[in-house]
């Protein structure tokens, strides 16, 4: 009859409430059932005394408070909900009143949101049942004597065991019997484990449309622009690292659309705003913003100008109001001007040719090819050659290939900005190459080598 009607737990004090339920459900098992009764049978107080003789319990050493738990019947529709595993951040952010957003599209794994980080989910199985019970009680909340209140200490210590001395003749312990539905029996758990923005999916969306000026827009396909809300919803990643993402890609907001410049596009815009540095005779941190829009009126449209140089500047630390360039984004972009593919350049040429190309007063520097070109020592004259990040395959498997195919033998350091989207908080650029890779030394040089 448990089975199907009802389970009861009588709570201890202090107590857990699986575990008193487990002690009656193998109790109750074993206790004579009446065939005739009804089929939504309701527990009475008789019942819970009786069940309590039947296992040998001490009705003293139990609270006062027994809670008869009713499984839901077949027409109780419970399928919405599902039990979902919380670190301390969720729980956190659902505290403060922040939403938790499940992404995911028709081929995607789903991943779960917050404002901040992202989540990879997965179904996993629980051993045991676990009950959803609304308004159950536990513990003190159980009991209405005095003595048995965590608050009294042992104040009362020579109360209660006198009260535990008397004989059941001499003493009637008041009952109270309430009924707790059972919402649903859980099974299975959807658990969460933190990984890195998925951003892929974000860059190949803002490619299908790049911009390359007004007069080649009538090319553009109108429905594949998205605006920020469409993409934020799309990506796999949060509010907080989708914006990073946004910068990542240096993409912008044009006529209510986010959208990236095609690379020669960009690579000309930015070389007249460089230009604009010199010809005002502009030290590097002392850049006028309104002055190098209006310069570049009727060459490019203002919104253009004005978005690329927000995401190349920042504000200037020594002349307030005024900007300075980064140097890695404008040395990231002339260096991808100079190393195109298929070609190969000694480490001297590319170097000299690379520094001649940046405003005076800039520097290039290997740092800033990270994920963009890589220095390749194998051959009989080492040189500097492309390698874009973004090209490679999203596949943990088929990238190693393609990086170990590309170069034979890579340090950590270089292998580092073509592995490390693939690591989480628990498993390292170090941990990953242990598993994909073999590691030999060479002249007190540890390097990487392929598996196979």
């Amino acid at each position: 009859m448990w089975q199907r009607h009802c389970a009861m737990v009588t709570l201890f004090f202090p107590a857990i409430v699986l575990v008193n339920l487990f002690l009656f459900t193998s109790k109750m098992e074993s206790m004579e059932v009446d065939e005739n009764a009804p089929q939504h049978y309701i527990r009475t107080p008789e019942d819970v005394k009786a069940i309590v003789k039947h296992a040998k319990l001490d009705e003293r050493q139990l609270t006062q408070l027994t809670q008869a738990l009713y499984f839901p019947s077949a027409h109780v529709d419970s399928d919405n909900l599902r039990l979902l595993e919380l670190d301390g951040h969720m729980l956190e952010q659902i505290r403060d009143g922040q939403t938790l957003h499940f992404k995911g599209g028709q081929n995607e794994k789903v991943v779960l949101c917050t404002d901040e980080r992202t989540y990879d989910v997965k179904g996993a199985e629980i051993s045991n049942s676990l009950l959803l019970v609304p308004d159950l009680k536990f513990a003190a909340a159980t009991s209405t004597s005095p003595l048995k209140s965590p608050r009294t200490g042992n104040a009362n210590a020579s109360l209660e065991r006198s009260l535990n001395d008397s004989t059941e003749d001499e003493l009637e312990v008041p009952r109270t019997l309430e009924q707790r539905p059972v919402l649903k029996v859980f099974h299975e758990y959807f658990e969460c484990r933190e990984i890195k923005p998925r951003f892929r999916k974000l860059g190949e969306l803002l490619q299908l449309t790049r911009y390359s000026g007004p007069e080649n827009e009538f090319c553009v396909e109108q429905k594949l622009l998205f605006t920020l809300s469409q993409l934020l919803d799309t990506v796999q990643c949060s509010r907080a690292q989708f914006m990073e993402g946004l910068n990542h890609y240096r993409a912008m907001e044009l006529d209510g659309r986010m959208r990236v410049m095609e690379y020669e596009y960009e690579y000309r815009i930015i070389s007249m705003m460089l230009g604009v540095i010199s010809e005002n005779s502009w030290s590097l941190d002392e850049v006028e913003r309104e002055e190098t829009i209006n310069a570049l009126k009727g060459i490019a449209p203002e919104e253009v100008v004005a978005g690329l140089f927000d995401i190349y500047t920042t504000p200037s630390e020594r002349c307030p109001g005024k900007f300075e360039y980064q140097e890695s984004l404008v040395s990231r972009i002339v260096a991808q001007n100079i190393l195109q593919p298929g070609l190969r350049f000694r480490n001297e040429e590319f170097m000299r040719t690379w520094q001649e190309a940046l405003p005076e007063g800039m520097s290039c520097q290997l740092k800033y090819l990270r994920g963009l070109g890589i220095c390749d020592k194998e051959g009989a004259q080492p040189c500097i050659r492309s390698l874009a990040e973004e090209q490679l395959p999203t596949n943990i498997n088929d990238r190693m290939k393609a990086l170990f195919k590309t170069k034979q033998r890579w340090t950590m350091d270089e292998m580092e900005p073509y592995i490390e989207c693939f690591t989480t908080p628990t498993l390292s650029v170090s941990t990953l190459l242990a598993k994909h890779a073999r590691s030999l030394t060479d002249g007190g040089v540890r390097y990487f080598v392929s598996k196979h």
